[in-house]
């Protein structure tokens, strides 16, 4: 059945990419169709099949990724190891060092699929670690931070025999890859027993669940792969005193202007639901929600790199936390992709599919890493 699936989704993909290809569109929407009818799209197909009860939707998603090959390089070794019992994808330089950069890299796939099968060899004179951590729903959220934080810590307390010095990690993730990458490093800016994270990447990440109604929701509400926002709270989940806590630091206010023009009309205030707020509640964890942090942490912070996409719902999230980290002295480096849009990182290695603004941002990311 998986190979008839994988054929399945192939064939699809086929079909909507040729249909849009046909006709003179913009990159955008050739991109949507792609990512509509790729294991991007699968919370819909996943949801069909679970109901006609051939398998859960989570596992649908799972076999679609596992199915994307490895992108092998001349210049890479790749070994699959533990860090303290949680596996993990390494990416050697065949060249000998002693005092080279190493990456933590935390794959997207909002917490219940994703895979470290498909890699970027664009970083090929980097030490890459992907850390393969337990997904949800098999396993509580919290456990997947537990893994990342596991995997980190083991890391930088023995850099020194992956031949990677101990003061050049950089942790990164795209996606809910971010927003872990995010939360592992808040949480060892107060480790002093550890080499501190000499610089932190966040490709387009989710980091707060207090606000849907920002200009960027309002404006990608319907934008693939991440859709239906109009079916989320309208706000009505957030208590006045997270609301006032946070108005200072999730607020449109913050969002510079350019960013309003494709349209943002101010919410209503929804009346607040406790009903919501205790099914919800979890979201405000710092863990989850990155942007919440105390100042007293975010100001400890490493350097910082931030790619944000417009044709993104969660773009805005990335916007704040720039604002956030530059008002508290953090080093941020930020790089908007103006054709850009959430998953496009799925396109890498997509030949005719990739995305022209993927290939044109990417060198950005590799001077940022180089920096360090």
């Amino acid at each position: 059945m998986c190979t008839s699936m994988h054929i399945f989704q192939k064939g699809i993909a086929f079909l909507f990419c040729a249909f849009y290809l046909y006709f003179p569109l913009i990159e955008f929407a050739c991109a949507c169709a792609l990512l509509s009818s790729s294991p991007m799209s699968f919370p819909k197909q996943g949801l069909f099949l679970e109901k006609l009860g051939i398998c859960h939707r989570y596992q649908m998603w799972r076999i679609a990724l596992n199915g994307i090959p490895v992108m092998k390089s001349s210049y890479l070794i790749i070994k699959d190891l533990a860090f303290d019992d949680i596996p993990v994808r390494v990416y050697w330089p065949r060249t000998p060092s002693t005092s080279r950069r190493g990456i933590l890299y935390l794959h997207g796939g909002i917490g219940v699929c994703g895979s470290i099968l498909k890699f970027s060899t664009s970083f090929s004179n980097e030490q890459l670690h992907r850390i393969v951590f337990r997904l949800v729903p098999e396993y509580p959220s919290h456990v997947t931070i537990r893994d990342c934080c596991t995997a980190a810590t083991h890391f930088l307390k023995n850099a020194k025999a992956y031949g990677v010095d101990p003061n050049r990690v950089l942790i990164a993730g795209d996606s809910s890859g971010g927003t872990f990458a995010a939360a592992v490093s808040q949480k060892l800016v107060m480790r002093d027993d550890l080499p501190r994270l000499r610089a932190q990447v966040l490709l387009y990440p989710f980091l707060q669940a207090v606000d849907f109604s920002l200009p960027s929701h309002q404006q990608n509400h319907s934008t693939p792969p991440l859709v239906d926002v109009d079916g989320i709270m309208k706000n009505a989940h957030v208590p006045e005193h997270v609301l006032v806590k946070c108005r200072k630091w999730i607020s449109a206010d913050n969002i510079p202007e350019q960013f309003k023009v494709r349209g943002y009309t101010p919410p209503v205030p929804a009346p607040f639901s406790k009903q919501l707020y205790e099914t919800c509640k979890a979201a405000f964890d710092p863990t989850f929600s990155p942007l919440l942090a105390e100042d007293c942490i975010i100001r400890r912070l490493p350097d910082t790199f931030i790619y944000t996409c417009e044709y993104d719902v969660i773009r805005d999230d990335g916007l704040l936390y720039k604002k956030r980290l530059e008002d508290n002295g953090v080093s941020v480096t930020w790089f908007h992709v103006k054709n850009g849009y959430h998953g496009i990182l799925f396109t890498l290695g997509f030949g005719t599919f990739e995305s022209s603004g993927l290939k044109s941002s990417l060198p950005h990311v590799q001077a940022f890493i180089e920096r360090m």
